[in-house]
This record gives structure tokens, C-alpha cells and sequence, in this order.
């Protein structure tokens, strides 16, 4: 299996971040793409790909921090992804749901970094919350340039996951899935998703699958969780687990253009 989403590089794992990467392996999780979500973890992702030969990271700027964007970020998030173990740039992308930073700052950034991967032929690893038409108007000019795009934890409506479908875009499905309270819409689009673009992730330490049985003692998601979520995504899209498994793993191959 395959997580395209893990944290690794935050304060949660501090402590106990070697056994968080053994309790994976043991699960059978054999590849983690590490997030970074500006200049700092960014770096602090790329040295963790590095460490773990299971591991590799992306490098770009959230839209949260987008604030932070500058030559001189960008010249250094420049370096980062020519490193081997960078095989994406992102997260990037637009949120407006919380603004912490302004629109204005984070559709520079974001378009910067279009501009980064579409110049590198590096495929980007996405975010939208609450920006879908403004996140695919500013997309959709790069996407014949660039060898794919990925948008991560996706959690938005069905039209919003054709329209994507319909440019190419992989998507990302999380343990948001699992959640009875606010992941049934969609749960019920999963079977719309082409097996050959869905790509699972678990966003860990974040978005921990409520439905787990026993529930962990600790409300921190890991990745050794990710089977989890591939059991029920399997299960609700009416597919075989080792197939699916499979399936996604190849995604990730592809997309990232790496082998595990």
C-alpha cells in the first residue's frame, strides 16, 4: 500500500516518529509521500524522505502560508525539488474557507508553483477548500504542461469531483470517508471515481477514520491506517482489497513516477 498523504513532519510524531514509520511498514504499507506545506517543512520533509528509504516528499507552500511567498521562498523551494527524493510541488492550491492568508496571496503562490512544476515536468500535489471554480480557472491553463496533478483529501460535492475527473486530475480520498457525520455524500460518489485516478491517503496526524474497531487510544491518525481505509473504500465501490490495493498502488508509481 500506498499513502500519498502523511504529515511526518509534525510535532505530533516528535516522540515517537521511527516506530510511526515501523508500525506502517508492519501494516504492509511500503511507500509514504511526505507533505510539505511551506519552506520550513518542506525541507524537514525532504530530510525524513531521505532518512526512511520508504519515503518521499513533496515541496511547495500551502495555501495557509501563502503569505510567506518570495523569490526568496521560491528559490529555495526551486532547489528542494530537484532533490530525488521531491517528486511533487505542493501543497498548493487555494482555501478560502479560512483565509489565513489573502486570496490575493494565495493565487500568486499558487500560480507560481504551477509554473515551477510545469517548467520542471513535475506532477503537483493539490488543495481546494470553499474556491473550486477560482482552483480550476487558474489550474486549467497549466494542466496540458504539466505530467499530472493529484488533488488531495478531497472532500467536495459530486459535480466538483466530475469537473476535476474531467481535467485529469487524480483524486485523493481520506478517513474523511469513514466519518458518518459529514462523509456520506461522499462515500456515495466513490464508485464515480475511474480506479485509475482514485489514490488513497490519510493525511495523519489528521482525519483519524471514526469507524476504526477498537478506536485507537489516541485520537492521532498514522499511516499504518491507511489499510483502513483501503477495506472501506474497497468495500463501498464494490471492489476487491488486494485488487484495489494494486490498483492504487500503480497510481502512485505513475503519478510520482517512482518504485517501491
Amino acid at each position: 500500500m500506498f499513502d500519498i498523504g502523511v504529515n511526518l513532519t509534525s510535532s505530533q510524531f516528535a516522540r515517537d516518529r521511527d516506530d510511526v514509520v515501523a508500525r506502517a511498514r508492519a501494516a504492509g504499507v511500503h511507500g509514504m509521500l511526505l507533505t510539505g506545506t511551506n519552506l520550513h517543512e518542506s525541507k524537514a520533509a525532504q530530510q525524513l524522505a531521505e532518512r526512511f528509504d520508504c519515503c518521499w516528499s513533496t515541496a511547495g507552500v500551502h495555501p495557509h502560508d501563502a503569505s510567506s511567498w518570495s523569490s526568496e521562498v521560491a528559490e529555495a523551494i526551486y532547489t528542494l525539488v530537484n532533490k530525488p527524493e521531491v517528486v511533487a510541488v505542493g501543497e498548493c492550491g487555494l482555501d478560502f474557507n479560512r483565509n489565513f492568508s489573502t486570496p490575493a496571496e494565495q493565487e500568486a503562490a499558487f500560480t507560481a508553483q504551477l509554473a515551477m512544476a510545469s517548467e520542471l515536468g513535475m506532477p503537483v500535489f493539490l488543495h481546494c477548500r470553499d474556491a473550486h471554480d477560482r482552483f480550476l480557472t487558474l489550474l486549467e491553463p497549466w494542466l496540458d504542461h504539466l505530467p499530472g496533478a493529484v488533488l488531495h483529501c478531497f472532500t467536495g460535492t459530486r459535480d466538483e469531483a466530475q469537473a476535476c475527473l474531467d481535467r485529469g486530475l487524480s483524486i485523493g480520498i481520506t478517513g474523511w470517508v469513514c466519518d458518518e457525520r459529514r462523509g456520506l455524500e461522499l462515500r456515495e460518489l466513490l464508485p464515480m471515481i475511474p480506479a485509475d485516478r482514485l489514490l488513497l491517503e490519510t493525511d495523519a496526524p489528521y482525519l483519524l477514520p471514526r469507524d476504526m474497531t477498537p478506536k485507537p487510544a489516541s485520537r492521532r491518525n498514522e499511516p499504518a491506517y491507511v489499510t483502513h481505509i483501503l477495506e472501506r473504500v474497497a468495500g463501498w465501490r464494490g471492489e476487491e482489497v488486494q485488487w484495489l490495493e494494486a490498483v492504487t498502488d500503480n497510481n502512485a508509481r505513475r503519478l510520482f513516477n517512482i518504485h517501491f
